[in-house]
Order: C-alpha cells, then structure tokens, then sequence
C-alpha cells in the first residue's frame, strides 16, 4: 500500500486532533484513562508511520486550554501517560533523529511534566529528520492573543511599525514559529470541527474527518487518507489549472 502514495507529493506537515478515547472506552465499559492508554498505542503508531514516509513535520492536538475543566483524576491520568510516553518513547526520537517540541501554555502543566519535556526537547534538539509537535494546554485563540500582545508591545518598544505588518510577520509570533503551515488536518471519532486548534495556520489546510475513534485509527488508515490528500488539487485561491479548457 505504501507503493502507492507519490513521495512527491507528501505532505509537509499534518495536523491531527486525536478524538474519541473516551468513546472508544466507554463502548467497552471501560475507564476514560484505559481509552487514553489505548491512544498512545495509536500515538506510537503514528508517529512512526509519519517518519516512515519522511513527512517532515507532525503535530498532535494532546491537551487543550478546554482540556483544564475536566475531572482532576483524569487530568492526572492524562499527565502521568504523557510522562510514561516521554520515557517510553525517548529512544525511538533518538533511532529515528525526531526533534520534539511543543507550542501551547507549558507552565501550567506540572512542573515535573514541564521538567520531562525540556529534557527531551534539548537531548532531540539536533534532530532534523522529523519534527514531533504535542500541543499541550493549547488553544488557538490563547495563542493568537499572545500573538497581538507580543506585537503590541513590540510596536510601543519602536521594534516593530504596525504599518509594515505582514502575514509572514504574524506567523514568526505564533506558538509555531519556524514550522511550515499544516498541508493536512486529520480529526478522527467523526466529529467535523476544528475545536480551537491552529486556526491561523489551517487556512489553507485540506481537512479529513474520519468517524474512526482514535484508539481504533492505524497505520493503513492514515495512508489512505495520505493518498486522499494527494489526489486532491490545492489551488490556494487559484483558478484550477484546466480552466478555460
């Protein structure tokens, strides 16, 4: 099946919203946390598929600024799992040269959570086959505002002129400064919003909405929807090629 996708025309950068764990557990009368456990099997997956394929950049919607109003016994679920990936997972970023970063508000995460991210992201940090980006306690309202504030107090500074503003300017004080915009947007369990996630950088994003629960998405899922994307034509505002023909 791999054969089959055009290494030419891959993706850059995919975004995914990983979506149904708990779904995927309560159908099975099991615990939220067994259904987030399940995911990062899926995570694991993913991200080796992705570099398989030399996708260049994959950034995974984790935990959302929404994500703080959930059930305390879950959040610590949830971080004590992501800690467990760190851990886990720290060797395969090494074998197969992944940097790890991260965009969203890491100073609200536990600081031994914080603490296990930064060493991770500075023992990867030379890695240039892959970039992995989790976006944790993320929102992408938040991370607009923080956009306009930096810029605002750049221009009372007299380090930026409000009249030279440009795109390319607003993209350089987004959380993702230095990645390229996402080629493809994936939300898996069939819900088809975007839930407040890059809503600068998707603007020319293709969208995929799969009704697969993230526990249950593998890696022959995400290549057919690799090869959806490639048959589509992006045009970014432009007439299609064969018009007037």
């Amino acid at each position: 099946m791999r054969n089959e996708l055009d290494p030419s025309q891959m993706p850059k950068h995919v975004a995914i919203i990983m979506d149904g764990n708990g779904r995927w557990a309560r159908k099975r009368l099991l615990n939220r946390i067994n259904g987030h456990e399940k995911g990062v099997e899926t995570v694991r997956t993913v991200v080796r598929t992705a570099c398989q394929l030399n996708i260049a950049a994959l950034t995974l919607y984790a935990f959302s600024t929404e994500n703080w109003q959930r059930p305390q016994p879950e959040i610590s679920g949830l971080m004590f799992l992501l800690t467990r990936f760190l851990d886990s997972e720290r060797q395969m970023l090494f074998d197969n040269h992944i940097r790890l970063n991260t965009i969203g508000q890491i100073e609200r995460l536990p600081d031994a959570v914080g603490r296990k991210l930064a060493s991770v992201m500075a023992e990867t940090a030379s890695h240039t086959k892959m970039v992995l980006t989790l976006a944790l306690s993320y929102g992408a309202r938040t991370e607009i505002v923080d956009m306009v504030r930096e810029i605002a107090v750049a221009a009372q500074q007299g380090t930026i002129d409000p009249a030279t503003l440009s795109p390319e300017m607003i993209a350089d004080h987004l959380y993702t400064r230095g990645l390229p915009d996402p080629d493809l947007l994936i939300r898996t369990s069939g819900e088809q919003r975007i839930s407040n996630f890059l809503l600068w950088q998707i603007a020319y994003a293709e969208l995929y909405f799969t009704p697969t629960l993230w526990p249950d998405f593998g890696k022959d899922e995400f290549i057919r929807i690799l090869q959806d994307y490639q048959h589509r034509e992006r045009r970014f505002g432009a007439v299609p090629s064969t018009a007037g023909l």
